[in-house]
This record gives structure tokens, C-alpha cells and sequence, in this order.
């Protein structure tokens, strides 16, 4: 669960901004959001789901630590970003908000909100259920309409 924390370190909170714990990890996210537990974690760093306390939608939010840290992963959140926002389809995520920062020079991690989704991809695969024809027939006319 997210756990309210104070800001870290003794420092004032950032205006506009609240903090929670999550993994281990503080999360700094907008007032407008609500951590409520986290769903995820992967190799840019750790997804949480969320309240939108201006629509009352939930919401996944996406942390990605050190986002300067390595040239090449900079590259492909950037590129993740650029895709998603221009992609409409109810089978992919869709980027809801990309938070701003509270300070550019203690900028380094990147906080995008996205849609929550049920489940992923990676989940299906990886889950031990057995898949049968008609997931593989659902699978592929997913992925044949995108076009």
C-alpha cells in the first residue's frame, strides 16, 4: 500500500506536490493524484496505481528513475512517450499526463500517468495458465485491427 510520507531529507514540499512511499521508493506526484498501491516494477522503475482527485478515475503512474542516467534508455522513454501519445486504439495504454517536475535541477526522474489497464501482455505470457487457441485467435486479431 502508499503510505504517506513526509518531504525527504527535512525539505519543504514542493509546491503543488505530496510524497508516498511505494517499494521502498518515494514517489513525488501532483496533489490532483493518489497513490494507492503498486502494480509493477521493471527494469526504468516502478508502476503504481492511483486516484485522479479531479475525476475520480484511477490511474496508473509510472516512475522512471535516473531518466538521464543512460543515453540510450533517455532515448526510449522519450520514444515510448512520442508513440503513446499519438496512438488511440482501446487495446493500447494511452498517456494521460506527464508530471512537471518540481525543481529542473533536481530533475531526474520522470513521472508519466497512463490509463489502468487490467493486465499486460508480459502478464499473460508469463502467468501459468495455459493458452489455447482462442487466446491465440484473440491475440493475433488484436494485434491485425491496429492497422
Amino acid at each position: 500500500m502508499a503510505t504517506k510520507i513526509d518531504p525527504p531529507n527535512g525539505a519543504m514540499s514542493a509546491p503543488g506536490k505530496h510524497y508516498f512511499m511505494l517499494w521502498r521508493t518515494i514517489f513525488e506526484v501532483d496533489l490532483r493524484y493518489v497513490p494507492i498501491k503498486p502494480i509493477g516494477k521493471g527494469a526504468y522503475g516502478i508502476v503504481c496505481s492511483a486516484r485522479d482527485a479531479n475525476t475520480g478515475a484511477k490511474v496508473a503512474i509510472k516512475r522512471n528513475t535516473n531518466v538521464f542516467e543512460n543515453t540510450t534508455d533517455a532515448r526510449r522513454t522519450l520514444r515510448e512517450i512520442k508513440l503513446l501519445r499519438h496512438l488511440f486504439h482501446e487495446n493500447i495504454i494511452a498517456v494521460k499526463d506527464i508530471m512537471v517536475p518540481s525543481s529542473k535541477h533536481a530533475f531526474k526522474d520522470l513521472y508519466v500517468v497512463y490509463e489502468l489497464m487490467d493486465t499486460d501482455l508480459h502478464q499473460i505470457i508469463r502467468s501459468s495458465q495455459l493458452l489455447n487457441d482462442d487466446h491465440y485467435q484473440y491475440l493475433i486479431y488484436q494485434v491485425y485491427i491496429l492497422h
